[in-house]
C-alpha cells in the first residue's frame, strides 16, 4: 500500500479523498494555487505545495508543476479527483514516466473514453445501445445546421472532449443550431482547450441515468447499481438519487451489463460510470463514459456500504476486489443535493465572496434513530472565500433512509438546518424540488426544472401550513426576547412589563392577529389565516442569539433559521424566506398608514447579473436594438453568458468596455 499519495484538486473532492487516506494510513499532499492558499484542503492534508496563480490552466491544469510537485513531495501515487487532470490522458501518461501512479484507469481507457466521439464509436462496437447522431468532427456552423436537418430536429450540440454540462446546446431549428455551434465551441476551448463539436439526436423527456462500474487489474470488473440524475440545470446535475425510482430489475441488470462490457471493451480499471439516456420506455442509450470518480459518488456509497475512493486507492495499489458481483446489495435509499453559491431568484448567477456563517447541518439535527442519515461533503468553512475562479460549489448534502419518502424527509430537515450567510445560495431551490409533488412522485425527466420553474424560480406565495408555523414562530420568538428584555435591571417601571398576549405579525405582506397564551418552552398560538382558525402547541428549546429554532410546532418536528433584523426577524424555512416583525396591535394600525418608500427606476440600464467577466459587447452607442437581440456576453465560473435586450430601443451609452470585470448589478449599456 502507497504510504503517501498527492491529491491533483482542490475543494470538496481533494478533502473527500484526504479523508479516505487518513483512515487508511497513508499521508497525503495537496496542491494549492495563490487563490487557495488559506483552502480547507490545504488545512486538512499532511502537506501543501504550491503550484501556481489563480487562473487554472496555470496551477491546477499544469501538468509540469504537479508533476514536479510530486517528485518534490515524494508522493508515490496521485489522486486525481473530479474535473481538471482527472480525465487527461496526457496527465496520466506524464505520470506512468514520471514512476508515479496514476489512481485511476490506465491512459489508453482514458483516451478511449475521454473522446465523446471515439466513445460512442467503441460502444457501438462492443454492443451497447447508442444516440442516433453525427460522429464526426463539425467544421462549422453551416455544416452544423446541415447535419442537424439530417438527424431531425431537436438534437444536441456537445463538445466533444466536454463535461460538467460546459460545451453543451439543445437546438430546436437552424437559428439555435447555429448560436448554439458558435458558443458550444467558444465554451469547450475556453474550458478544455478543445473546439470540437458533434451532433446527436436529443432524446425528448429523457431521464440521466448512470451506472457506477469498478474494475480491478485481476479481472473483476463489477456493477454497482444506479444514480438517477435527471434533475439538471443547463445540463448540469442539480439532484441525484440512488436506486432510480423508474428502473425495474430487468432494465438495471440489462443496463449495469452494457455497462461492464464497455469497460472491458477499453480494458478499464478502477472507478468509472457509464451514463445512459432512458426513455419513457425504459430504453436506455449510451451517453459517455466518465472515467473518474464522478461528483455524486456519495449516493452509491450510502446505498452500497462501499468506499469508492478507498476501492479505487487498492485497485492502483495491485489489491484484488473483496467482493463479486452477486455480493453488490443495495440497502435504502439516498438522495444528494448540490450546494452551490449562486442566486436562483437572479437565473441562478453565481455568487461570491466571504462564508460569513457557515453552518452544515451535523448530527445535533437529526433524529436519534437517524444517526448516519446525513452526510455534508464540503470543501470550505464559516470565513472562507467563494472564488470566481473555480466552480462555485460549496457541499454536497446526502441523506439516507431505509425508503425514498425517508431520505425526502431527512433531506427537508437537512436543508432547513443548512446555515449560509454572506453569500446567495440554492439551499431554497433544493428545497422547493424535493417539496414538490412531481419529485415526490418520483416523475423526473432532463426537463423537470425548465418545466416546473418555467419563469425562472421565484418563492412566490407560501402555502398556508409553511405560513401558519412561521406566524407561531415569529410570535413565540419575539414573547421570548420580551421576556428577556424585561429582565434587564435598571429599566423604569413599566418599561417592557411582562409581554401582553395580544400581537400582530407582519409576514411579508400580509398580518395576523396572534394570541400567546403560556410561555417557552411551552405556549399555545392561536390565529386566523386563509380562512381558517389555528390554535398551535409550540413546544421549544431555543437559546436568544441561537439562529436555528428548533421547535414542535402543532406536533410537528421543524428548524426554522431565524436572525434578527432590526426590529424584527429574517425567518428561513422550507425553501421559503420572509421577513417578520411582530408589534402591538395599535402599532400596527398606525404602522399601516406610512408611505411605502419606491424602488429606483433601472429599467433603461443593462446590468450585470452576476460578477464575472465582460467577454464581448455587440452594440454601440446610437444603434437601434430589438427584444431579443443578443448586446453582450459575460463569462462567470468558466461559463458564458449571453445577455440580451429585454425590449426594442436605442443604446445611449456604454459603461464598460470588452476585457473589464464587472461587479453584480455595474451598468454595461445605457438606453435613451
Amino acid at each position: 500500500m502507497f504510504k503517501k499519495i498527492l491529491i491533483a484538486n482542490r475543494g470538496e473532492i481533494a478533502c473527500r479523498v484526504i479523508r479516505t487516506a487518513r483512515r487508511m494510513g497513508i499521508r497525503t499532499v495537496a496542491v494549492y494555487s495563490e487563490a487557495d492558499a488559506e483552502a480547507l484542503h490545504v488545512q486538512q492534508a499532511d502537506e501543501a505545495v504550491a503550484i501556481g496563480p489563480a487562473p487554472s490552466a496555470q496551477s491546477y491544469l499544469s501538468i509540469e508543476r504537479i508533476v514536479r510537485a510530486c517528485k518534490d513531495s515524494g508522493a508515490e501515487a496521485v489522486h486525481p479527483g473530479y474535473g481538471f487532470l482527472s480525465e487527461n490522458q496526457a496527465f496520466a501518461a506524464a505520470l506512468k514516466k514520471a514512476g508515479i501512479v496514476f489512481v485511476g484507469p490506465p491512459a489508453k481507457a482514458v483516451a478511449a473514453m475521454g473522446d465523446k466521439i471515439e466513445s460512442k464509436k467503441l460502444a457501438k462496437k462492443a454492443g451497447v445501445s447508442t444516440v442516433p447522431g453525427h460522429l464526426g468532427v463539425i467544421p462549422d456552423a453551416k455544416a452544423a445546421v446541415k447535419i442537424a436537418r439530417e438527424i431531425g430536429y431537436p438534437v444536441m450540440i456537445k463538445a466533444s472532449a466536454g463535461g460538467g454540462g460546459k460545451g453543451m446546446r439543445i437546438a430546436h431549428n437552424d437559428a439555435e443550431t447555429e448560436e448554439g455551434f458558435r458558443s458550444a465551441t467558444a465554451e469547450a476551448k475556453n474550458a478544455f482547450a478543445d473546439d470540437r463539436v458533434f451532433v446527436e439526436k436529443f432524446v425528448e423527456d429523457p431521464r440521466h441515468i448512470e451506472i457506477q462500474v469498478l474494475a480491478d487489474n485481476h479481472g473483476t470488473c463489477l456493477y454497482l447499481g444506479e444514480r438517477e440524475c435527471s434533475i439538471q440545470r443547463r445540463h448540469q446535475k442539480v439532484i441525484e438519487e440512488a436506486p432510480s425510482p423508474f428502473l425495474d430489475a430487468k432494465t438495471r441488470k440489462a443496463m449495469g451489463e452494457q455497462a461492464v462490457a464497455l469497460a472491458n471493451a477499453v480494458g478499464y480499471r478502477s472507478a468509472g460510470t457509464v451514463e445512459f439516456i432512458v426513455d419513457k420506455k425504459r430504453n436506455f442509450y449510451f451517453l459517455e463514459m466518465n472515467t473518474r470518480l464522478q461528483v455524486e459518488h456519495p449516493v452509491t456509497e450510502m446505498v452500497t456500504g462501499l468506499d469508492l475512493v478507498e476501492l479505487m486507492i487498492r485497485v492502483a495499489a495491485g489489491e484484488k476486489l473483496p467482493l463479486a458481483q452477486k455480493q453488490v446489495k443495495l440497502e435504502g435509499w439516498a438522495i444528494e443535493a448540490r450546494v452551490y453559491a449562486e442566486d436562483p431568484v437572479r437565473n441562478f448567477v453565481p455568487s461570491i465572496g466571504r462564508l460569513v456563517r457557515y453552518r452544515p447541518p451535523d448530527r445535533d439535527d437529526r433524529p436519534p434513530e437517524a444517526v448516519g442519515s446525513v452526510r455534508v461533503d464540503t470543501g470550505v468553512y464559516e470565513g472562507a472565500e467563494i472564488s470566481m475562479y473555480y466552480d462555485p460549489m460549496i457541499a454536497k448534502l446526502v441523506t439516507h433512509g431505509p425508503t425514498r419518502d425517508a431520505a425526502i424527509a431527512r433531506m427537508e430537515g437537512a436543508l432547513d438546518a443548512f446555515l449560509i450567510r454572506g453569500v446567495n445560495h440554492n439551499v431554497p431551490f433544493l428545497a422547493a424540488i424535493v417539496r414538490s409533488s412531481r419529485f415526490r412522485a418520483g416523475n423526473l425527466t432532463t426537463g423537470f426544472i425548465a418545466e416546473e420553474f418555467r419563469g425562472g424560480f421565484n418563492p412566490g406565495a407560501l402555502a398556508p401550513e409553511i405560513a401558519a408555523r412561521l406566524v407561531a414562530a415569529a410570535a413565540v420568538l419575539h414573547v421570548t426576547q420580551r421576556r428577556r428584555e424585561a429582565t434587564i435591571s435598571g429599566r423604569r417601571d413599566g418599561v417592557l412589563a411582562t409581554p401582553e398576549p395580544d400581537w400582530h405579525v407582519r409576514l411579508g405582506d400580509s398580518g395576523y392577529d396572534v394570541t400567546v397564551v403560556g410561555a417557552a418552552p411551552e405556549c399555545r398560538v392561536r390565529f386566523a389565516l386563509g380562512g381558517r382558525d389555528y390554535d398551535l402547541a409550540v413546544a421549544a428549546d431555543w437559546t436568544i442569539g441561537e439562529p436555528l429554532f428548533r421547535a414542535k410546532i402543532g406536533g410537528q418536528a421543524v428548524t426554522i433559521q431565524a436572525e434578527r433584523q432590526g426590529v424584527g426577524w429574517r425567518l428561513i424555512h422550507a425553501g421559503a424566506s420572509t421577513g417578520a416583525t411582530v408589534v402591538s396591535r395599535r402599532a400596527a394600525s398606525l404602522a399601516a398608514q406610512m408611505p411605502e418608500k419606491e424602488a429606483a427606476d433601472t429599467s433603461k440600464f443593462l446590468l450585470s447579473p452576476m460578477p464575472g467577466l465582460l467577454v464581448s459587447l455587440a452594440v454601440r452607442p446610437g444603434q437601434q436594438v430589438r427584444a431579443g437581440e443578443e448586446l453582450a456576453v459575460v463569462e462567470a465560473m468558466k461559463m458564458q453568458n449571453v445577455l440580451r435586450a429585454g425590449r426594442d430601443g436605442t443604446v445611449k451609452a456604454l459603461h464598460a468596455k470588452a476585457g473589464e470585470s464587472l461587479a453584480v448589478d455595474q451598468a454595461i449599456v445605457e438606453f435613451a
